[in-house]
């Protein structure tokens, strides 16, 4: 089966995510989004409000991957600084954009229309918008590069807007199998095993903590539904087997 991959990454900017103040909200809603239209993403990074640092990262992803999507800094105030960043890292100017403006002046009376509410109208020369239903200032595009606002809510909407454009690929099929209380130590090796004999899917064990004791649980993910019910179904004997084994003559 011939699989079509594409790949993406989230760069969280702001202070206060790696203060802990705010808990970031929004890489597993984007992780989640994307993987439900065929897209994977690979990479999540936080970096603070310095331009050097936005810089750095954007530049390094989006030659890493074929999307980035960024959250945060698009506000009104001094430390939002993603637009300066950004224009900054494709090498282009910035400036009030007219079209973004407009929109603003939509929802804006014009004498709530301040400096510092223009400052989010900004942007790089070149950036395709993209549409905010939920708050006046529109998100932008430039390259492979999605500027989104870190509010879960105005996020969403624009991510909403932002798939339409996207090139996706072939999407991920998953299957969890419960582990129940059989300790990971005791299929380590065996699903080792059938990891390596299945190369075509992912593996993974995953161990929660509910009612005084733990569970596990073991997904498998591929593009191929055959290769994946067939990997599973080796996990469920491998699993069968040691119940069975467990148990007194």
């Amino acid at each position: 089966m011939s699989a079509k991959i594409v790949t993406a990454a989230v760069l969280v900017i702001g202070d206060e995510i790696l203060s802990g103040r705010t808990k970031d909200r929004n890489i597993g809603y984007i992780a989640e989004y994307l993987a439900g239209i065929g897209v994977d993403l690979r990479e999540a990074r936080v970096v603070p409000d310095l331009e050097e640092e936005i810089v750095a990262a954007l530049n390094a992803l989006r030659a890493r991957y074929d999307y980035v999507f960024t959250t945060g800094g698009i506000g009104p105030t001094h430390d939002d600084i993603t637009a300066d960043a950004v224009a900054k890292a494709f090498g282009l100017a910035i400036d009030e954009d007219p079209r973004a403006l407009a929109l603003m002046r939509q929802r804006y009376k014009s004498d709530d229309l301040n400096p510092a509410r223009r400052r989010m109208a900004r942007m790089p020369a070149g950036a395709e918008l993209i549409d905010n239903p939920v708050s006046p200032p529109p998100g932008f595009r430039i390259g492979n590069v999605f500027v989104m606002a870190g509010v879960p809510a105005v996020m969403q909407a624009m991510l909403d807007t932002a798939a339409k454009t996207l090139d996706t690929g072939t999407k991920m099929t998953v299957a969890t199998i419960d582990a129940g209380q059989i300790p990971e130590g005791r299929y380590a090796a065996p699903l080792g095993a059938i990891a390596a004999a299945r190369g075509e899917t992912i593996i993974g064990s995953y161990p929660s903590y509910a009612d005084g004791s733990f569970r596990n649980q073991i997904v498998v993910r591929g593009r191929d539904p055959a290769e994946v019910a067939a990997t599973r179904a080796a996990v469920e004997t491998m699993l069968a087997e040691i119940r069975a084994a467990a148990k007194p003559a």
